[in-house]
């Protein structure tokens, strides 16, 4: 008798009886009902046609062929960054990343390499003096993440359902924290102040205490922004936050600590941001990382649904282990019952930032922060020198900077597009992201690039707009 082809031998959830027994656990009557929050446009109700099979090194040959197509950072001048950024990775980075004992760890009691414990608590603790902060997570997978997560640990530690965050944001990142808190949860955006104003860019104050509501749990702000611009204000709304019963909480790139106050000293509660620039290459969206801490308050800790590692002391004298610290709060203890799940994580790019901060010590990030800084203002400076090229803020900004064409009578697609036939990456195009802004892109400038470097970006734009 042939077997039913829509079961699988090795999968008994295929079994239609088991299939209805779960649909009904659940409270619905069919598959179909699970999918209902995906619109019709996006699915796919044809039959795959599926290409046969291919050899292996017919395979291997197909996908060297489309490796082929790629134009890298390393073959041309790079001036994207926009939440993926080109930094130095010191050789020992990728030396330790690529052992065998980290690349192959997985979660697990029965398996676990309990060296991985020590690396990650030894990175807990340099992230936590980076960020003057007591408790630091194990990685969640990116910026995004780590934000969104932030924002409902803020949410059940006040039990309100409202959160304030800046208007000018990332759209991937505000997109997934807007998936995320959905639907309890509402996002409420705070303007800018206008870009014609010594201080624009910032945060508009007016604007956000008439959205700070007693419903409000948390204030989400960057710094520096998506747009690379300094947040002054920082005290200033940690009060407004605080007054209002909010918590503070701050996004930050990690490699800016080297040259700004970190947010614990001007009121943040909590603390996230990206692992990317610590250490770790740019890898299609592979390479990030995301990051939360808090101090060392029970109200915060038993809020983080991720992993925490501590040390103490054994029963032999002078010897210490590492391992879980409230494991029973996460949901690998809780499973369907935790206040969020959490499964596969990025604890790799944690021990690689760890062996980065290791490596530059404090010194070395205040070299590393002030090299960029230099850099960033000289290239803003040489751009800003050609005519029909501006700054759309003047506000101080770090890494990264939004360059005006407005003036060129050029496109920044038309410009990128020369800059490519140069062997240049311009900055990211902003003209669809911010319309009211025009014809603008977003430009990054990092320690790995040498005034030479800066020059001949000056140049190449300054031949394309004038001619």
């Amino acid at each position: 008798m042939r077997q039913n082809p829509r079961i699988h031998p090795y999968i008994p959830n295929t079994v239609p009886e088991v299939k209805q027994v779960m649909l009904q656990e659940i409270g619905v009557s069919s598959i179909e009902e699970l999918y209902r929050g995906i619109p019709e446009s996006l699915r796919f109700r044809d039959q795959l046609q599926l290409q046969p099979a291919l050899t292996e090194y017919e395979l291997q040959r197909h996908i060297e062929k489309l490796l082929s197509k790629n134009t890298s950072a390393k073959a041309n001048l790079n001036f994207l960054g926009a939440g993926c950024w080109q930094h130095f990775i010191p050789a020992v980075c990728d030396e330790i990343s690529q052992r065998s004992e980290f690349v192959t760890a997985y979660a697990g009691e029965p398996y676990e390499d309990h060296g991985r414990f020590q690396t990650l608590f030894e990175y807990q603790s340099l992230l936590a003096e980076l960020v003057d902060m007591d408790v630091v997570n194990v990685p969640t997978f990116d910026w995004a993440q780590a934000a969104a997560t932030a924002l409902r640990m803020a949410v059940r530690i006040t039990g309100k359902q409202e959160v304030l965050l800046p208007a000018i944001l990332h759209p991937d990142r505000r997109m997934i924290i807007e998936n995320y808190l959905s639907p309890e949860i509402t996002c409420v955006y705070i303007d800018a102040i206008s870009d014609t104003d010594s201080k624009g860019g910032t945060l508009d104050l007016n604007d956000l205490q008439n959205k700070l509501t007693d419903h409000v749990a948390a204030i989400y702000i960057e710094n520096p922004s998506y747009i690379g611009i300094v947040e002054h204000q920082g005290q200033q709304i940690a009060d407004l936050a605080h007054a209002a019963g909010s918590l503070f909480i701050v996004g930050i790139d990690p490699i800016s600590l080297g040259v700004l106050k970190p947010p614990s000293q001007y009121g943040a509660d909590l603390v996230c941001g990206d692992l990317q620039p610590l250490g770790i290459h740019m890898q299609y969206g592979g390479g990030q990382s995301g990051f939360i801490a808090s101090r060392d308050e029970e109200k915060f800790v038993m809020e983080y649904p991720s992993r925490l590692f501590g040390i103490v002391p054994t029963i032999v004298e002078g010897e210490y282990g590492f391992g879980d610290v409230a494991y029973e709060r996460t949901s690998f203890a809780k499973r369907e019952k935790g206040k969020e799940s959490v499964g596969t994580q990025t604890a790799l790019w944690g021990i690689t930032a760890g062996v980065y901060l290791a490596l530059m010590g404090p010194l070395g990030m205040q070299e590393v922060g002030q090299t960029i800084i230099q850099h960033a203002q000289y290239a803003a400076l040489r751009l800003s020198q050609i005519k029909g090229v501006s700054l759309r803020f003047t506000t101080p900004f770090f890494k990264e900077f939004v360059v005006d064409f407005n003036e060129s009578g050029k496109t920044v697609e038309a410009i990128h597009r020369d800059l490519l036939a140069c062997g240049i990456f311009g900055g990211k195009d902003l003209s669809q992201e911010y319309p009211e802004w025009g014809q603008c892109a977003l430009y990054c400038v990092t320690e790995i690039h040498t005034k030479e470097d800066l020059e001949q970006l000056a140049a190449a734009v300054k031949q394309i707009v004038e001619g």
